[in-house]
């Protein structure tokens, strides 16, 4: 194993591997090298070279079990992905699950709606307390408005009944 790459700590092994901090805590428990442990305020520390070497013998180590597999364990994998499909396929025609991309739309829309209606904010605020000295009633008419902003939004639907029937007709 190269022992070159950078000793990070497990918040910064989590973003280099794009993966979150409890995910780098169940690789320690299946085997995963740490260069130096925790403990008593000192943060746990990792190779970035020697855990990426982990991660590719791990992977190797997948997909020679398959591999090696039998007969039947393939046909019970097999199954058990037709099964899963089968069940994905339902739950977007029972419309419980969405593709991605139509969620991450329909999220930048709603994320634009929410700062535009925050940042008009600013545009009503300063009439209703210009002159007000009491610090109380100036957070009181803040909050009111950011309750206002964030209601209105809170009201629409993320994906519109047209967005619905134009997938109803692409399938």
């Amino acid at each position: 194993m190269s022992r070159k790459g950078k000793l990070v700590s497990r918040a910064e092994l989590a973003d280099v591997m794009g993966v979150t901090p409890p995910t780098v805590d169940r690789w320690v428990v299946r085997g995963c090298p740490v260069e130096n442990k925790g403990g008593r305020g000192r943060a746990y520390q990792f190779n970035t070279a020697v855990v990426k070497e982990w991660l590719l013998e791990e992977e190797r180590a997948s997909l020679l079990s398959t591999a090696d597999a039998s007969e039947t364990e393939l046909l019970r994998r097999e199954l058990s992905a037709k099964t899963e499909l089968a069940e994905l396929k339902l739950a977007r025609e029972k419309r419980e699950v969405a593709p991605v991309t139509e969620l991450t739309r329909a999220l930048s829309i709603a994320f634009a709606g929410v700062r535009s209606n925050m940042r008009t904010i600013a545009d009503r605020v300063p009439r209703m307390i210009v002159g007000e000295l009491d610090e109380r009633r100036i957070k009181n008419v803040l909050r009111a408005e950011i309750d206002q902003a964030l209601l209105v939004m809170s009201k629409d639907a993320l994906v519109e009944e047209d967005d619905l029937e134009e997938e109803d007709e692409d399938e």
